[in-house]
């Protein structure tokens, strides 16, 4: 099987570039705008920039994938909010692109979405809730999985949940690492309460985009972590693991902590179709952070 992976550089590209490596079936050509980062530089690497439509169809037709899995994007939520013309550029229009020429090649797209394309008024969800986005990421990410909605060709469409772990070349923290390095330290750190997501480790995700494809399984998936918990309970839960002050890790609200883009309040997922129709089988958050223990060694 021939994939084409974009954003080969974030932590999921990374992942997915390690974990497809490894299988003997796969023709794998790992792609990111500028250079690779880490190990990803050893594997078949192309430089592409998916904003630009003329190298997006050159490179995917003279690769002719049997599958893309799309992780590039712009996912920093408040630079989205403040930089609507960048986001819509790199989180929709991109996508457009990407999924014309996979179209063109008749390839399998998976695409990676959010769990910010619902208004956080309950959960967690299945995929058969109604999106309702708060944030101008959110709208992105929505209007570029209708983008992919419109394909002739089989899709998918993979929504995660608050992504986390570790890489050798780490391009952005995420919550995990974040507190780690924070109250090594010693800083003090505010962390809200009042938001609900299932966070995800990064393998699992990984694991999950790579059984969509092998099962060539098309639709709405989601694909997360198992349990329920607040960004305060994942510092505290960190904070314990690697035997740090979690006395730094100071509880507060969304009303407090002002951002520049509003956070849906309760979000997290239902993975009961994943499970069945993938055999998706997540990490619970402990073990996940023995993962990563097991890494930094």
């Amino acid at each position: 099987m021939r994939v084409l992976v974009t954003g080969c550089n974030g932590l999921l590209g990374q992942k997915l570039a390690g974990l497809l490596s490894r299988e003997p079936d796969v023709e794998l050509l790992v792609t990111n705008r500028g250079q690779a980062r880490g190990d990803v530089g050893k594997l078949n690497f192309m430089s592409l920039d998916v904003t630009n439509e003329e190298e997006v169809k050159r490179t995917i037709a003279q690769s002719k994938p049997e599958v893309v899995i799309h992780t590039a994007a712009m996912t920093q939520v408040d630079q989205c909010e403040t930089d609507r013309e960048n986001c819509w550029l790199n989180n929709v229009t991109a996508v457009h692109y990407v999924a014309k020429a996979s179209e063109d090649v008749a390839a399998q797209l998976i695409h990676l979405s959010t769990d910010f394309v619902f208004d956080g008024t309950s959960g967690p969800l299945d995929e058969t809730a109604q999106p309702g986005p708060i944030s101008y990421y959110g709208e992105s990410k929505l209007a570029s999985e209708q983008a992919v909605q419109n394909l002739r060709t089989p899709w998918t469409i993979i929504r995660t949940v608050l992504v986390y772990g570790l890489t050798p070349d780490m391009g952005r923290q995420n919550i995990v690492l974040w507190v780690k390095t924070s109250l090594e330290e010693g800083k003090t750190i505010r962390v809200v309460n009042d938001q609900w997501r299932t966070p995800t480790l990064a393998e699992d995700l990984a694991m999950g985009c790579w059984l969509a494809a092998k099962k060539k399984a098309t639709g709405i998936f989601h694909v997360s972590g198992p349990e329920m918990m607040t960004p305060y309970q994942i510092a505290k839960r960190t904070a314990d693991h690697f035997g740090l002050d979690k006395g730094l890790v100071q509880e507060t609200n969304s009303r407090e902590f002002k951002q520049p883009a509003r956070r849906p309040a309760r979000t997290g997922f239902i993975i009961e179709k994943a499970k069945r129709e993938l055999g998706y089988k997540p990490h619970n958050f402990g073990e996940g952070l023995k993962v990563i223990s097991s890494q930094l060694k």
